[in-house]
């Protein structure tokens, strides 16, 4: 029997190369949590259980020939917005709930060259729009941990699996913290790349200048692995880049800390902070105070900029070029009918907020402002980077939230991204980590720190984020 527990991608090839047990064994392994738990947690929309079961014993006879690559034998689960060749990609909505990828992503691409095995494609909110993956067309998300809890979002299936043991590690997207925020809830490590770094050809845009592929994992070695997989520049993305000149390291690393984005914090999460502070000054890292001070704009930014773009690349479900289709009297009415029911209430309601600021009357007094303070904000981040390396904040102001919480309060839902969205309106990497725990009706929930580097600087990311978790 495999404890799955705290598995990482170097233990398992240390226990393949040594014949502690198979790519099948493991591949049974994680099937069969998924039997006996999914059921209720609902992480995954599919299982690729025949596929993935042929795939392993490849997988097998690669190690047993000396051929095995860095990812051979390692499960995958794979959001539902993420092109698999081959199988539905549905974004967990009606609208493509019978929308077969014709090619995979580019980010797929390359995991299948370094060998890796891909287990399912899991539960979302509808087009990557939520916080709690309750808005799925095919229903919630639980979180492993207590499941009356939401796993977060939109990524909430991606962290689940991973979090529940029912695969290894996983790929999210993060458009305003859809992989970091889910990854707090869960207990686990939710990295957001630099913007461009990993090539978006092949996902399901929602909003094109804020999207980026990600991932999820148990440790921070898994999610540096993957990244240095599947990033790099991509003739089929023109927005892609990452140089291939490797950045001076220095040798000790100062962390900025934003305290005047802290107001409203709840003593418990202002705690967790402290203690997560006072850690890395006793790792030697130097910690001082600074100003972000048109961070406070970001959420409203982001509500503005991300709905616009929402609007623009959802026009093409329209029922006539392909997905879901509701046969009305005329063309007009195949259009209003199509997206009515195609649509879940959220992306309807993002849609229309986009259409209305994109509008003649108020294109200037919304969008045309909004671009405005993201200039703002991305200048805080730059001047921020000339006095310190990193800046630390919690990566969510609460732990996770009861499910049915927040469903009817569309503005409270939108304020769990308070601290995770200026990151994508800046372009800047930034990942979460686990910091502790909070006690919550007998149940200890977790809780996140997330850092935030200059662009391209992922590995003083991962510098921070394993010696922190000591790995």
């Amino acid at each position: 029997m495999i404890n799955l527990e705290g598995l990482t991608i170097s233990k398992v090839k240390k226990a393949f190369d040594s014949k502690e047990y198979t790519p099948s064994d493991l591949v049974a392994a994680y099937l069969a949590v998924i039997e006996s738990t999914d059921t209720d947690v609902q992480a995954f929309r599919e299982v690729f259980s025949d596929e993935i079961v042929s795939e392993a014993k490849k997988a097998d006879l690669a190690y047993a020939q000396g051929t095995a690559k860095v990812l051979t034998g390692i499960p995958i689960a794979v959001k539902d917005n993420i092109l698999l060749s081959g199988h539905i990609a549905g974004a967990s909505s009606k609208m493509l709930e019978h929308f077969v990828a014709p090619y995979d992503a580019t980010a797929i691409t390359k995991l299948k060259e370094e060998g890796a095995l891909f287990i399912g494609r899991t539960n979302m909110d509808e087009f990557a729009m939520g916080s709690s993956t309750e808005n799925s067309a095919y229903g919630p998300t639980k979180n492993p941990i207590d499941r009356s809890r939401v796993p977060g979002g939109s990524s909430g299936g991606s962290a689940a699996a991973v979090a529940m043991n029912a695969a290894l590690v996983s790929l999210g997207t993060d458009t305003g913290g859809s992989v970091r925020q889910p990854a707090a809830f869960c207990g686990i490590v939710g990295l957001k790349p630099t913007y461009g770094a990993i090539s978006r050809n092949g996902l399901i845009a929602m909003g094109s200048s804020l999207d980026q592929l990600g991932t999820l994992s148990r440790s921070v070695s898994d999610a540096e692995i993957l990244f240095n997989i599947v990033k790099g520049t991509d003739g089929m993305d023109s927005t892609s880049s990452y140089p291939t000149e490797k950045p001076e390291t220095k040798k000790n690393l100062t962390i900025g800390v934003p305290r005047n984005l802290f107001e409203g914090l709840t003593a418990d999460v202002l705690e967790n902070l402290e203690k997560s502070i006072t850690k890395f000054k006793e790792l030697g890292y130097e910690v001082q105070d600074i100003e972000l001070p048109n961070l406070k704009y970001a959420l409203a930014t982001y509500y503005v900029i991300m709905p616009a773009e929402v609007s623009s690349n959802l026009a093409r479900f329209d029922g006539v070029k392909y997905g879901f289709h509701h046969e009305g009297k005329d063309l007009l009415e195949d259009y209003l009918k199509t997206r009515r029911e195609g649509f879940g209430k959220e992306v309807r309601r993002r849609i229309m907020l986009g259409t209305y600021v994109l509008s003649a009357g108020y294109y200037d007094a919304f969008y045309g402002k909004a671009q405005a303070a993201r200039d703002l904000i991305r200048t805080d981040y730059q001047r921020a980077f000339e006095l310190v390396d990193i800046v630390l904040t919690p990566t969510t102001p609460t732990p996770a939230f009861k499910l049915g919480e927040k469903t009817n309060d569309p503005l409270t839902m939108y304020l769990e991204d308070v601290f995770t969205v200026p990151a994508n309106i800046a372009g800047n990497p930034a990942i979460s980590i686990p910091s502790g725990f909070i006690e919550k009706e007998g149940t200890k929930l977790p809780l996140g720190i997330q850092l935030v580097s200059q662009n391209y600087r992922e590995d003083i990311l991962f510098r921070a984020g394993k010696s922190f978790l000591n790995e």
